[in-house]
């Protein structure tokens, strides 16, 4: 098999790679981590402006008609630089979910807005008592009138606090950790009964945890068929874990960069540290840590617009619980190889060891996933 990037997918690349270095340094990320904002809106309308919103989108509603191979080519770059914009929750998860499920005229609606960069999606799948289980959902949407009345809490919408539209997982029926029952609604952000509480993330990010309380919406704020979101959960979730993983792969390539020069330069007893043994040893298990998680996540995009299957489960349980691993595993080896340098603030590999590290418990930690591998083994057998 192939892995080589097409040409058109080359240039896809080589476009992320050049803004990324020409407008992201990492002076100018932590002063968009300590904005109001909490990252950079002339560098997300660029991203619009160049279609790179609008990769994974048909060609009839704007988009560039790109698949896994392009977003990854599109998120490890982004990874590369740090980039805190919305990229994964409103191009890749909000946009998926309406592409998915959306009625023709929410399509028509969102989808081209998004594909634009002028619209910002924030996702609530999760709540704070979930965790890692998607279908653990308290929150309800009872019908009233012609719409529905919802009440519950939403944790950890990574750009929530800026978002345009909210989309969020409620249950209309079952028992709370049920898989059916669940439904997905589009609400305003500043509708009636709607309470965003905003907070820092340790990586740099901003997130918010949403109160809804008597949030009145139409019927047509439903997405899909009512009850019936647990598969459009799941299947989207997987795509976003796949760029997950690529981000990683980003993330971990430069970690592994900077590791790399310190050990050139950083001299004890009138020699380059890096001439030790040992610490090449090091440097070599994380460049094979390295190899096994890009390897996994080529993978994972291939997979990521298939067809849902028992198969693309268990390649994308695999993926996230070897990237994970590895991604963890390169952050602590290469501040210990930093010493002291490695945690200081202004040095921009502690926040590389921090997205890894968010990375990995981002929609299933390893563990997590290492334990679902299993089940699906089992099943299978």
């Amino acid at each position: 098999m192939d892995f080589n990037l097409s040409e058109e997918q080359q240039m896809l690349q080589d476009t992320v790679a050049r803004l990324v270095r020409g407008e992201y340094d990492f002076e100018k990320r932590l002063s968009f981590s300590d904005s109001e904002l909490g990252f950079s809106e002339a560098f997300w309308n660029q991203l619009g402006e160049l279609g790179l919103t609008a990769v994974p989108f048909p060609e009839e509603l704007g988009g560039f008609g790109g698949g896994g191979v392009e977003v990854q080519s599109v998120m490890t770059e982004l990874g590369r630089g740090l980039c805190l914009e919305p990229y994964l929750q409103t191009v890749i998860l909000g946009g998926g979910v309406i592409a998915q499920a959306g009625s023709d005229s929410q399509k028509e609606k969102w989808l081209g807005e998004i594909a634009a960069g002028a619209l910002k999606v924030a996702v609530g799948f999760q709540e704070p008592q979930s965790r890692y289980n998607l279908n653990d959902v308290e929150t309800r949407a009872e019908k009233s009138g012609n719409g529905y009345t919802l009440n519950g809490r939403k944790a950890v919408l990574i750009g929530g606090h800026c978002a345009d539209l909210l989309i969020v997982s409620a249950r209309t029926s079952g028992d709370s950790r049920d898989a059916d029952g669940l439904s997905l609604f589009a609400i305003d952000p500043k509708a009636a009964g709607v309470e965003r509480r905003v907070y820092p993330t340790v990586d740099g990010a901003k997130g918010c945890d949403v109160t809804l309380t008597n949030v009145q919406v139409d019927a047509d704020a439903l997405i899909g068929t009512e009850g019936q979101a647990g598969d459009v959960i799941e299947y989207q979730t997987g795509r976003a874990i796949a760029a997950l993983c690529a981000e990683a792969v980003g993330a971990m390539e430069e970690s592994i960069k900077l590791t790399l020069e310190y050990l050139k330069t950083r001299k004890q007893f009138g020699t380059p540290i890096g001439r030790f043994q040992v610490l090449q040893h090091r440097m070599v298990d994380m460049s094979s840590e390295l190899e096994q998680a890009r390897s996994m996540a080529i993978l994972s995009a291939n997979v990521a617009d298939a067809e849902q299957s028992d198969e693309r489960r268990r390649i994308l349980a695999a993926a996230k619980n070897v990237v994970g691993r590895s991604g963890q595993f390169i952050a602590e080896q290469a501040i210990q190889l930093h010493g002291g340098i490695g945690m200081t603030w202004e040095y921009s590999l502690a926040h590389y060891a921090k997205r890894l590290i968010m990375i990995n418990h981002q929609l299933g930690d390893d563990d997590f996933h290492l334990e679902h591998y299993a089940s699906l083994l089992e099943v299978a057998s």
